[in-house]
């Protein structure tokens, strides 16, 4: 290659970089899609908790991580144990049920139609109340390593691991276990 040659594919580079990546980055989807009611973004729901079901709506695929949007059915009364995440900001939007939501110091009673904001950083949990199913439509922003660690807990990879090892685990997915599930306390 002569030397003019190479030092405009240098400038080319310096220039659209983002041209030059793009056959070696993946890039977010560039085209709309619909998941359809009851359906999942993969044709896999993620099965966890003993009947809960996460249904992925916008995937951390779709979105080079930037958002990961899911709908989560549970069956079950209570919720997981109070923690925070490093990077994410939560949002819960309550589609069927009720749920306790604690966020810092507040805890909220929700129901269909309310949403629920948690800065990352802040501890938070939440807990489905009372008999039937619960829907939430739960966003993750960025996205982190959310989706993976839901399909890693759901292979049975926290099974049998201790108390330690357990806090490692959440840790390496970008969040901590501080406290109990908000099901411990009583109901404001």
């Amino acid at each position: 290659m002569k030397r003019n040659s190479f030092l405009q594919i240098l400038a080319g580079l310096a220039i659209f970089p983002s041209l030059a990546l793009g056959r070696f980055v993946t890039l977010k989807t560039r085209k709309g899609f619909k998941v359809a009611s009851g359906s999942d973004r993969n044709q896999k729901p993620i099965s966890l908790f003993e009947g809960d079901m996460f249904y992925t709506k916008v995937s951390q695929k779709d979105t080079d991580r930037s958002l990961y949007v899911f709908e989560s059915t549970r069956v079950k009364k209570g919720g997981p144990a109070l923690h925070y995440h490093y990077d994410q900001d939560e949002t819960w939007y309550v589609l069927e049920g009720e749920f306790l939501i604690k966020v810092g110091e507040e805890t909220y009673n929700a129901k269909a139609g309310d949403t629920v904001f948690g800065p990352r950083g802040v501890p938070h949990t939440f807990a489905k109340l009372g008999e039937g199913n619960g829907r939430l439509l739960m966003i993750f922003q960025p996205a982190g390593k959310m989706e993976e660690f839901f399909i890693a807990v759901a292979e049975g990879k926290m099974k049998g691991l201790s108390d330690l090892q357990q806090d490692e685990f959440r840790k390496a997915y970008g969040f901590v276990a501080v406290g109990p599930a908000i099901e411990y306390q009583k109901k404001p």
